[in-house]
């Protein structure tokens, strides 16, 4: 009885390993690509200007800092313009993203999505993203193009 249970346990993972499909390759997007509500993004842009809108402290700092259990929470948001050479768009970076996100460095954006803001899109990397730095871009960027001051209304449409 002892032989047939290995048995199955390698016919698991022999199979599970052959019918899983490898990393896929990402798919880098331009800026002027990008649309309402979707998400998944992997972009590179450069960094052009970042600026602070809030920073507090978290609700049991006092218990953090008292106990000696280390710094306080933080919690951090900058509003960072970012672009490539096809337009902007501004990037909501929250905690320690603030800090890569330095003007005039280049980042890559993994899994990206578009948050909307007041009725203009925003550009966000949750927990499932990644934000990379890397060497300093080759192109451009549009300014010209800003993405975000583009208003969009949600529009129900009744079918009859």
């Amino acid at each position: 009885m002892a032989s047939t249970i290995p048995q199955p346990q390698q016919q698991a993972t022999g199979g599970g390993s052959v019918s899983k499909p490898g990393m896929r390759k990402p798919v880098f997007v331009k800026v002027d690509q990008l649309k309402p509500g979707t998400n998944g993004h992997t972009l590179t842009v450069e960094v052009l200007s970042s600026n602070t809108v809030l920073q507090k402290k978290g609700r049991n700092s006092q218990l953090l800092s008292r106990g000696g259990g280390g710094g306080a929470a933080q919690t951090r948001i900058a509003e960072c313009l970012v672009g490539d050479e096809t337009g902007t768009i501004l990037f909501t970076a929250r905690n320690d993203q603030v800090d890569m996100m330095i003007p005039g460095t280049t980042v890559i954006l993994r899994n990206a999505k578009i948050d909307m803001f007041k009725g203009s899109m925003r550009l966000a990397v949750d927990k499932w993203g990644r934000i990379e730095v890397t060497e300093p871009a080759k192109f451009v960027v549009k300014e010209d193009n800003n993405l975000s001051l583009v208003e969009y209304e949600l529009v129900n449409v009744v079918e009859e």
